[in-house]
């Protein structure tokens, strides 16, 4: 069973990935551009440049983006970790000790979950894949036609 299960890793992984990036990347574009009833239930944005509420959405919807492709997880997801990480602390921990008490379990939750994917990586299913797959190719090829030193 934890063989079947550790095979199974990169995969889960790489839905949580999807499913993370996918719902951090709806958070920007209700915040951006009004869509799935924007901010206020009616289509509202955010006011552009406004701090730090425009710069979180531009974090949300970019670094979500990317998260979800799975292109340059670790360094994305890191930011996002930061900046979920300021949100509760400076927008919602004031307002109480507990997540529960002050609405910031949503915060809490996508620093905690993008901060794991800077150490998990993007998993399966991602493009960082593809990359790294190209390059450990060519490195190998490269390798094979080097001659051999006597």
């Amino acid at each position: 069973m934890t063989g079947r299960l550790n095979s199974a890793q990169p995969y889960a992984i790489g839905l949580f990935r999807i499913v993370i990036g996918l719902l951090f990347t709806c958070h920007g574009a209700v915040s951006l551009f009004g869509v799935l009833g924007g901010m206020d239930g009616k289509g509202a944005t955010v006011e552009t440049g406004a701090w730090p509420n425009w710069y979180a959405a531009v974090i949300e919807l970019v670094g979500g983006a990317l998260v979800l492709l799975g292109l340059g997880t670790r360094f994305a997801a890191f930011i996002a970790s930061g900046a979920m990480a300021y949100a509760y602390f400076k927008v919602h921990q004031p307002q109480g000790l507990w997540p529960i008490e002050n609405q910031g379990e949503g915060a809490a939750m996508y620093c905690w979950s993008m901060f794991l994917l800077v150490f998990t990586g993007s998993g399966a299913l991602g493009v960082d894949q593809l990359f790294s797959r190209r390059t450990s190719s060519a490195t190998a090829g490269e390798r094979s036609s080097e001659p051999v030193a006597a």
